[in-house]
């Protein structure tokens, strides 16, 4: 089975053109396999590009533990990117069917290769059962969003900002990003049950208005060194409270992701790198 190596902003995931070769018979199970950094290729999980009926392709993505992720706004980028440098769609406009619905691109090309893509990740979900988390805001009320709610976890007390795109993110701003919150709390957080289906779980240093600071811990797959929808999340959060403007430069620590919380249609709009590794074979039998 051949593959590819991608990343977007270090977010990096193995990818199977189902376009060329079957698909897995256990792609969860695969996932967890070609995931591991000592005994397979190494990843924060894999993503299977397929066809779509309804869209120009179709992005089935799997968590390094194996677990279904409905979205992944790093990944979706180097799908695009994928379809144009391979010759599966030659063009600079493209929609992928996700988990969380159809996605636009618009691709950005350098000589003959895309190096940037901007992603339209969709309309932020707000009300506390869309999310889903059993979390309420003071009032009560369930169609009132989550926004810096005290919680208990580890002995401790964050405030919690919840934002679906398309899944689950609870967003912590923090004076400094240590390793004891991210690494200490960001398990706790993800796997509390006051969120169903786990949680990702953002914690972010304010640097001025227009910029900010994230580590992540993402559902499935511990820190990485980016996450798409949880800089989308990140974005939406700082608006709700009050912190940041709608356009927004998001420091992760593998790179620069730049957001915008469109006022006109309430889309959120994410542009950032894609990159090709390296291409292999995998030899262990399915």
């Amino acid at each position: 089975m051949k593959f590819t190596k991608m990343h977007g902003a270090g977010n990096d995931y193995v990818f199977i053109d189902c376009f060329a070769q079957p698909i897995p018979r256990d792609p969860a199970a695969l996932a967890r396999r070609i995931s591991d950094r000592h005994f397979g290729v190494g990843s924060d999980g894999l993503i299977l590009i397929c066809p779509s009926k309804v869209a120009d392709a179709r992005m089935w993505m799997f968590n390094a533990d194996g677990s279904e992720g409905e979205m992944c706004g790093n990944g979706i980028r180097c799908v695009g990117k994928y379809l144009y440098e391979h010759g599966i769609w030659r063009k600079l406009e493209m929609t992928i069917e996700t988990g969380a619905g159809i996605k636009n691109l618009q691709l950005f090309l350098e000589g003959d290769r895309i190096r940037r893509v901007r992603v339209g990740m969709g309309v932020p979900r707000l009300r506390p059962d869309e999310i889903p988390t059993s979390l309420r805001a003071p009032s009560g009320k369930m169609e009132d969003p989550v926004v810096e709610l005290p919680y208990q976890v580890g002995g401790m007390e964050v405030k919690l900002t919840c934002v679906s795109m398309g899944n689950p993110h609870a967003v912590i701003f923090v004076e400094e990003l240590l390793d004891d919150w991210v690494l200490g709390l960001g398990p706790s957080i993800e796997r509390a049950e006051v969120f169903p289906r786990r949680t990702n779980v953002e914690f972010v240093r304010v640097l001025s208005p227009q910029e900010v600071e994230m580590r992540v811990w993402e559902r499935g797959s511990g820190e990485t060194l980016a996450c798409g929808t949880g800089a989308a999340a990140v974005c939406v959060a700082g608006v709700l409270t009050g912190r940041t403007q709608p356009r927004l430069k998001v420091h992760a620590l593998g790179g620069i992701l730049e957001l915008e919380w469109n006022s006109e249609d309430s889309e959120v709009y994410l542009t950032g790198p894609a990159e090709e590794v390296f291409w292999g074979e995998w030899l262990e039998a399915e």
